[in-house]
């Protein structure tokens, strides 16, 4: 029965304990940063995507696709799965480089997505002060390779430790560059169009509200976190200090996001989720 069923990963696993932190918004900025310097994947984005002129929707869809994999039950997150590889199986963009003509389900394309996403959600918890050991960093990329196979991947084929990972940043470093589509998308993640119930102080005659002061430290965060060549691609954002800063941006977030009620915190595919595991766990003792 759906009801007792605890999907992919469930209550014991790496996974739900890396999820459960409200400061992977942050990893989840940090992880579009990433994305848009390979150029094939920037393309596909932003040929087939309206994300200009529904951020937040498009954001909103993303977090609920996210949230169904590791909270949904297997039914559900099975389901999400064959949607998602639906959509992208109907979808080609153009090589700007070479003029080609590709699907953006290939798998190198979906490797580099999923990669970027694990990588940037368990490391940014790390760096926040998630306590993490190397076997459980190890541990959820491994959990990661079932998300992986939903989106159309071999998990074989995706990297299922610290030492893969790092290893596959190594292979595809060669093929990053900043574009104008990057520079553009960067500077768009940057300083988004705020919701209108959050931007009424701009349409009263104040340029920059504290919504927008609050995001533009949350996406300074987020550039701060990328790795060392990321931010050199991004500028000569490599110093030291600026990832110093960032570990001490991303801690103190999170310390004031735990703070906040869970009903706030949670969405409700989560809290269903650990409702049903409430539930069987009541059964079993």
């Amino acid at each position: 029965m759906d009801t007792d069923d605890l999907g992919l990963f469930g209550p014991g696993s790496v996974t739900w304990k890396v999820h459960d932190e409200p400061i992977l918004i942050v990893a989840g900025l940090r992880s579009l940063y990433l994305q848009a310097l390979h150029p094939r994947a920037m393309a596909g984005v932003a040929q087939n995507s309206n994300y200009r002129s529904d951020a937040w929707g498009r954001l909103v869809r993303t977090g609920t696709y996210v949230d169904t994999v590791v909270y949904g039950t297997t039914a559900e997150a099975e389901r999400a799965g064959r949607r998602l590889r639906a959509l992208h199986g109907r979808l080609r963009a153009t090589d700007l480089f070479t003029g080609e003509r590709f699907r953006i389900d290939e798998p190198d394309l979906l490797r580099w997505v999923h990669v970027t996403e694990v990588e940037s959600f368990v490391g940014t918890a790390r760096r926040a002060g998630l306590p993490l050991t190397d076997a459980e960093v190890d541990g959820y990329y491994a959990e990661q390779r079932r998300a992986a196979a939903l989106v159309g991947l071999d998990p074989a084929g995706v990297p299922g430790s610290a030492a893969e990972v790092a290893e596959y940043y190594r292979a595809v470093r060669p093929e990053l560059r900043m574009t104008k589509e990057a520079a553009e998308t960067a500077l768009f993640l940057t300083a988004p169009p705020i919701p209108w119930k959050l931007s009424r102080p701009a349409r009263l005659g104040l340029s920059l509200g504290p919504p927008r002061w609050a995001y533009f430290g949350v996406a300074g965060t987020a550039l701060g976190l990328l790795p060392p060549w990321a931010r050199r691609l991004y500028g000569g954002l490599g110093l030291p200090t600026t990832a110093l800063s960032a570990d001490l941006s991303v801690r103190t977030l999170r310390l004031a996001l735990t703070a906040l009620p869970r009903n706030w915190r949670e969405s409700p595919i989560q809290q269903a989720a650990k409702a049903r595991a409430a539930r069987l766990a009541a059964v079993v003792a």
